[in-house]
Order: C-alpha cells, then sequence, then structure tokens
C-alpha cells in the first residue's frame, strides 16, 4: 500500500509540476493560486486513488502506470471539495496548514477548487489509458460529482434544522462515502472491464465502508486531536453539522442535557462551549454508539469482501483498505 501511494504522489508531482508552470506562463501574477493549488494537493494517504486502483485489480487486470495516473486524478477531485468545503465551514486548517480561504480570500480559493477539479478531469483523460476503456467510466464519474454535490447541498439545507439520524446518514453516504469509496472502487472496476454483476456485488462492500468512513470522520470532527487529524476540533460544532453524531446525541441525551445542549448551538460554540457538547455526548452515549455503528459497517464490509471471487491481492488489498478507513474510530 505504500507502494502504491508513493507512485500516486510521483504521478500529481510529475503533472502538477506542468500545470503550474502552464499557469503561471499566462501571467506571473497567477504564481499564488497555481502554488496553492500545489499545497492543497499534498499530504493525505491517497485513499481514494488506492480504491481506485485496487478496484482495477479486482477486474482481473495487471498493474500499469496509466492506471496509477488515472487513480490519482481522484486525488485531485478530492482536493477540490476540500478547499470548497473550508470556505463553507469558515475552517481555518486542513492538514495542519493554513487553508486556501485564509491565506488567498474566498473568491480565489473558490478558484482554486474549480481549477483542481478541471485539473482532475484532464489528468484523468490524458492519463494513458486507452480511450475505449475511459469511455466506460464517464457516467460513472459524472455520477460521483453529482452525489458529491447533492450532500454538500443536503448538508447545507440540514445545518440548523430539526434532527434526523436518517437524513445524516443520507448526508454520510452521498457527501463523502460515495466519493471515497463507492464511485473509485467502481470506477476503477468499470475500466477493468469487470462484469455488471461484479461491479454491483462490490456495493457490498463499498457502501457500508464509505459511511463508516464518514462516521469515523465525524467523530475525529469533534473528538479527534487536532495534532493527529489536521484540522480544528471545533469546525463540526461551531458550524451545527447535522451529523449522526448530533443526531444520536440529541435522541439519548437526559432531558437536563438536551435542553442544555440546544442553548449551546444556539450561541457562538468556542473551547468553552465546546467542551460542554462532548461532555454532554460522551454521557448520551452517542460516541459509544458511533463507533458501535461503524464498527458493524466494517464487519458488514468484510463478509461482502469474503463473498467476492475476486483475485487475492485484490482480495488482501481491499482487506487492509478496510482497516485504512476505519482504525482508531
Amino acid at each position: 500500500m505504500s507502494d502504491l501511494q508513493a507512485r500516486v504522489d510521483r504521478a500529481l508531482e510529475e503533472f502538477l509540476d506542468g500545470e503550474v508552470a502552464e499557469l503561471v506562463a499566462l501571467d506571473a501574477d497567477l504564481a499564488p493560486v497555481a502554488e496553492q493549488a500545489r499545497v492543497s494537493v499534498a499530504g493525505g494517504k491517497r485513499i481514494r486513488p488506492a480504491f481506485c486502483y485496487w478496484g482495477w485489480r479486482a477486474a482481473g487486470q495487471p498493474d500499469a502506470e496509466s492506471m496509477v495516473r488515472a487513480a490519482a486524478a481522484l486525488e485531485l477531485v478530492h482536493a477540490a471539495a476540500i478547499v470548497h468545503d473550508d470556505i463553507i465551514d469558515r475552517s481555518p486548517l486542513r492538514r495542519g496548514r493554513a487553508t486556501a480561504h485564509e491565506r488567498l480570500g474566498d473568491g480565489l480559493a473558490i478558484m482554486v477548487g474549480d481549477l483542481l477539479l478541471g485539473w482532475a478531469g484532464q489528468l484523468f483523460h490524458a492519463s494513458g489509458l486507452p480511450r475505449a476503456f475511459l469511455a466506460r467510466a464517464v457516467s460513472l464519474w459524472t455520477a460521483m460529482g453529482r452525489e458529491l454535490i447533492a450532500g454538500e447541498c443536503l448538508e447545507l439545507l440540514s445545518t440548523g434544522g430539526p434532527s434526523d439520524l436518517r437524513r445524516s446518514l443520507r448526508i454520510v453516504r452521498f457527501k463523502t462515502g460515495s466519493y471515497t469509496v463507492e464511485w473509485p472502487l467502481r470506477i476503477g472496476a468499470v475500466l477493468g472491464g469487470a462484469a455488471p454483476a461484479t461491479v454491483e456485488a462490490l456495493a457490498g462492500y463499498t457502501r457500508p465502508l464509505g459511511e463508516a468512513f464518514q462516521l469515523r470522520d465525524d467523530l475525529w470532527g469533534v473528538f479527534g486531536d487536532p495534532a493527529v487529524t489536521g484540522k480544528s476540533d471545533l469546525d463540526d460544532l461551531a458550524g451545527r453539522k447535522p451529523t449522526a453524531l448530533l443526531a444520536l446525541t440529541l435522541e439519548h441525551a437526559g432531558q437536563a442535557d438536551r435542553e442544555e445542549l440546544r442553548d449551546l448551538l444556539l450561541g457562538a460554540v468556542g473551547t468553552a462551549e465546546a467542551d460542554r457538547i462532548r461532555q454532554i455526548m460522551l454521557r448520551s452515549g452517542a460516541a459509544d454508539q458511533i463507533r458501535h455503528m461503524i464498527g458493524a459497517r466494517a464487519g458488514t464490509a468484510r463478509t461482502a469482501l469474503a463473498r467476492l471471487r475476486l483475485p487475492p491481492d485484490a482480495v488482501h488489498a481491499l482487506t487492509l483498505l478496510i482497516d485504512e478507513v476505519t482504525a482508531d474510530a
């Protein structure tokens, strides 16, 4: 897995070197935008490219540098999404560094996100895979973008509204789970020519695992150590994000805690308020419930994977990826 990550990093570095140079050649004043786009891609474990690559291998295809480049394009989609997400959330930090809007302002940060999204499509289609292979994945690429935008919009529409666990889980699936696990793996498998039945069967693995990933991210967003996660532990609480964690807290907290929580969420949430909210969440048992949900979904993914007839190396890698996206929950 570390070897694949290094190869994805190299593919991204080579691509970005060329694109940054091309952009700056248009006008030297564009250098801060170009460099911020590069910085926005730096770091990360390259989870989405890994799922895409192993979808290809699950289809019985051999290792290929062209596929590594195609998979690397998924990291640019992710980078674009987090640049825009950070603007919406007013997040000051991402991966331990100042976010794009903190450095450049909202307007240029939006342009950085748009630029990264454009680059993603370019890298994917210029990966070197045969055009006939790439054509198989066009509708999937479009569906991935549709669900990503749908999830973000649903979160915005639900923020500050009534708590609803089912809606929170729907947002979980669309906003992050689908473009982190489900669509990357499907795209890789379809690129590799996997049979429709195999692609459909993979959903039994990808959907619960994608939900588990986002549930862990929501847990980290409140209880994670910023020095480890690379982002603030106040954003979700200050932004009143409609997470499953918050929905479960409101559902299971005692009356006094529930009233206090609602009062806290009506005002500004700073460090002291966030600590009080965390204590309410712990007393309600919501954090433990989220951990149980993560474990259950990881177990479902393992069961589904065991039923699939895939090449052994793909099964091994996809098993490791379950641990990668659910560990330390």
